[in-house]
């Protein structure tokens, strides 16, 4: 096996050698960054548009998938247990049961798959390829979200409602995550790094 070389993982903040006292500060952190992107907000009904997600995507690609779920589900518990970390300050368990819970129960998911991405090569100065993780990963909130809301309101109106809105703000925030990575990148790089 020694032909087999396998690719470095994506970690431009080396979070994988980090101590997990500082493992749980990236957490702390990366929860309020992810409570302070869901006040970026315009209402729409039923579900308003966030920046949550590009959040969302963001930890999973920075922290790595593992560490960036554990972000996510202690942001969720943050909202479950009723501190004021989702959309509009919004907190409590009835938001994982009415119209927006499709979407915050694939936050997890969605994260994962971005970071998993980004573990194979699709981040930093890959930028069609992180461009298309943050989508692959807002298109599958969209589809999960809208699955939801189809049971209350019926397909054809959560297609309409849940996911077609959505689309180009899912485009646009990918576009934005993709950047955003690539500079994140190069501002951690060492000079050792660039040769």
């Amino acid at each position: 096996m020694s032909g087999l070389v396998s690719a470095p993982v994506f970690d431009p903040l080396r979070l994988g050698g980090k101590t997990w006292p500082l493992r749980a500060l990236f957490v702390l952190a990366g929860t309020a960054f992810l409570a302070l992107s869901s006040q970026i907000s315009v209402p729409m009904v039923p579900v308003p548009i966030t920046m949550q997600t590009f959040a969302v995507t963001m930890i999973g690609v920075i922290y790595g998938w593992r560490l960036g779920g554990v972000t996510i589900l202690a942001w969720l518990t943050e909202a479950i247990v009723g501190l004021p970390v989702l959309a509009n300050g919004a907190g409590g368990i009835g938001h994982f049961a009415g119209p927006t819970a499709g979407y915050l129960v694939s936050f997890p998911l969605i994260g994962g798959l971005a970071g998993w991405l980004a573990a194979r090569g699709w981040a930093g100065d890959r930028v069609i390829l992180s461009f298309l993780a943050h989508l692959s990963a807002n298109v599958l909130c969209l589809v999960i979200g809208a699955a939801w809301l189809a049971t209350l309101i019926g397909l054809e109106k959560a297609v309409m409602l849940g996911a077609v809105p959505f689309l180009l703000g899912a485009v646009m925030k990918s576009a934005l995550a993709a950047a955003v990575v690539k500079a994140i990148l190069h501002s951690v790089r060492k000079p050792a790094d660039l040769l």
